[in-house]
């Protein structure tokens, strides 16, 4: 499996993924600069967190016109696996390839803290390490992760099974005091219909070795790995 992971002027967490991919998972992995028009070759292309760009006018809105996101569109619109994590699903959203968009934190600040999540649908690539239902604990770190769309899109998404990650307390219960965002319907974690987008806030690829903390990211990974095997 080879990864290909974007890197915008503000990226911050393109050597966290990188080196779950290279040296966790013992993949292959090349970084991809945000002015590169080809991805041919790769199997999975993970957008990290950050600030593209500066965040300026707002989240993701100057990266999604890179030249390097055209070819993320065409690279998913062909069926290829697509990770935005962070920045990288502002960054999707923006470019239509996620619906609805990640707004300010109801708070108005920025939140780095370890957060629960809970499982909803584990029939995907990215969760199928998974238990449905089973909690997990991740690292967020963002100032705009507050999830909005409209009524419709948030109906389509809970039908369709595509909210697939969930803030959550420790025991599973989906609550306002677990939400750290604001985010309708709790949500952390989206897929498209054709389950080969996911588009999440908590950092997955922070937890993947013990030493870090814990392993629950792991999945994540695991999940995409078993296409391969």
């Amino acid at each position: 499996m080879k990864f290909g992971i974007i890197v915008f002027p503000g990226s911050n967490c393109d050597h966290d993924c990188y080196h779950a991919a290279k040296h966790v998972f013992g993949q292959e992995a090349e970084y991809i600069w945000h002015k590169e028009t080809s991805l041919q070759g790769f199997d999975c292309i993970i957008l990290p967190g950050g600030f593209s760009y500066g965040d300026y006018l707002r989240t993701g809105a100057i990266a999604r016109f890179s030249p390097v996101v055209n070819e993320v569109i065409k690279f998913a619109n062909r069926g290829g696996l697509v990770i935005g994590i962070c920045n990288g699903f502002q960054i999707l959203t923006e470019a239509g390839l996620l619906p609805g968009v990640l707004m300010r934190n109801k708070g108005l600040k920025f939140i780095c803290k370890s957060i629960y999540v809970r499982v909803e649908n584990n029939q995907t690539i990215f969760t199928k390490a998974y238990q449905k239902g089973q909690i997990l604990n991740i690292p967020i770190a963002h100032a705009d992760g507050n999830y909005f769309a409209d009524k419709d899109t948030i109906k389509r998404l809970e039908d369709n099974n595509q909210i697939i990650l969930r803030y959550s307390t420790e025991d599973g219960e989906i609550t306002d005091d677990a939400n750290p965002n604001g985010s309708l319907s709790n949500i952390a974690g989206i897929i498209n219909a054709k389950g080969n987008i996911f588009g999440a806030m908590p950092h997955p690829e922070r937890v993947c070795e013990s030493i870090l903390g814990g392993e629950d990211g792991r999945g994540i990974f695991e999940g995409i790995l078993s296409l391969s095997s």
